[in-house]
């Protein structure tokens, strides 16, 4: 069987740069459907899953929180 990929574009909400995803078409499915994101597409980093999540890119998303140590 063939596995299938989808590529999702997210545009970060705070920076507008898209972002592009490439996960298994059923995984993605999964996830739509309810199932965690890190169970569900456990090979993405953190900061994929973070953009797919929230719309928000890694960078961006460090940036917030940068001095909150």
């Amino acid at each position: 069987m063939i596995e299938r990929t989808t590529i999702v574009a997210v545009d970060c909400i705070q920076c507008k740069e898209t972002q592009h995803i490439t996960t298994k078409t059923e995984d993605l499915d999964s996830w739509e459907n309810g199932e965690l994101i890190q169970n569900a597409m456990p090979y993405l980093t953190a900061d994929e899953r973070e953009v797919l999540i929230s719309g928000i890119c890694g960078t961006c998303f460090d940036n917030m929180f940068a001095g909150d140590e």
